[in-house]
């Protein structure tokens, strides 16, 4: 289960960017580019890649269009804003943020410059000593987050139509007593569907808050430079209970090896928040990742579902914990 990584499986590279689209990211860039290392991790169909420059600069470039995946594109337009804004908040470290150094749009194509960070992926499985230093760093994100220093949506908006999984099966009439459908669900999911939906049903009230979340923590959104944390990749931002960051990472740190009670023990954030909120967001976060993983894979996305059904059974096996008391 540890190898399990976050790869879509189908990335552009920078020569597949047209020569045109190219010789415009130069432009923002300042000098045009001699050596481009392709990133595979991550759910983007389009281009993340590091370049060195003909002045030897290094940078990293996003890009993508329309034609690729037209989410991608309003994705990296709502990165491109929240960078811009993040670069005017005061981080204390542990944790840090790259800087958006421009922006590249030309018919359907968008791409950003940001600057490049010099660091690694922590190491999968997932080693206790890295996992306590991003722990903190999310505390000390959340700190500095709060309120919120940019305009964001509610995360009550943002994910309405994704964290609803479990009330949409159970009021299905379409699904008969007893019959597993969809296909694939977890049987232990299947038997207590009522019950996931009730608790479901409270996400909405329990993550509310007036911190900007990142709302994508994974290890392969994480760089560890020495004693910082870089957090990359901030197309989801929402704003919500800061603890929500956390919660919605453990799945992905369970199948990668982590100790989730561990993590959630270390977090300040989260020692005063009611159990019963917390499982609502969890089996809300489960019901997400439970249902999405039965869908047929985009094709430019084909490891997607492998991702979110691995983490599907992670976070259902930590919320069945929880909820009969076996840990």
């Amino acid at each position: 289960m540890t190898n399990i990584l976050g790869v879509g499986g189908n990335r552009l590279v920078w020569a597949d960017i047209p020569e045109h689209v190219r010789t415009g990211i130069e432009g923002v860039l300042g000098a045009p580019v001699v050596e481009a290392t392709s990133e595979p991790g991550g759910f983007s169909p389009g281009v993340a890649a590091r370049v060195v420059l003909a002045d030897d600069r290094r940078m990293f470039v996003k890009a993508v269009n329309s034609a690729r995946n037209a989410k991608s594109v309003r994705l990296l337009s709502d990165e491109a804003r929240i960078l811009a804004g993040l670069a005017d908040v005061d981080l204390r470290p542990p944790v840090a943020v790259p800087k958006l150094l421009g922006q590249y749009v030309h018919g359907d194509w968008i791409a950003l410059v940001i600057t490049e960070v010099d660091g690694k992926m922590p190491a999968i499985p997932w080693r206790t000593a890295e996992l306590d230093q991003v722990v903190d760093a999310v505390q000390t994100l959340g700190e500095c987050l709060t309120p919120t220093p940019l305009e964001a949506p509610p995360i009550t908006d943002a994910c309405a139509s994704m964290l609803n999984q479990w009330r949409t099966l159970a009021g299905s009439a379409e699904i008969p007593a007893g019959m597993e459908i969809p296909a694939g669900l977890p049987p232990w999911a299947v038997a207590n569907l009522d019950r996931l939906a009730e608790l479901e049903a409270d996400w909405a009230a329990a993550a509310a808050g007036d911190t900007l979340l990142h709302l994508d923590l994974r290890a392969d959104n994480l760089l560890l430079v020495e004693d910082q944390v870089f957090v990359v990749d901030w197309p989801h931002a929402c704003v919500g209970a800061a603890w929500v960051d956390l919660l919605v990472m453990l799945p992905s740190v369970i199948m990668q090896g982590g100790d989730p009670d561990r993590c959630w023990r270390r977090y300040p954030a989260g020692r005063n928040v009611d159990a019963d909120q917390v499982n609502s967001v969890r089996a809300a976060v489960a019901g997400y990742c439970a249902v999405s993983a039965l869908r047929p894979a985009p094709s430019e996305l084909p490891r997607v579902r492998d991702f979110q059904r691995v983490q599907s059974e992670a976070a259902l096996s930590w919320l069945r914990e929880r909820l009969t008391g076996s840990h």
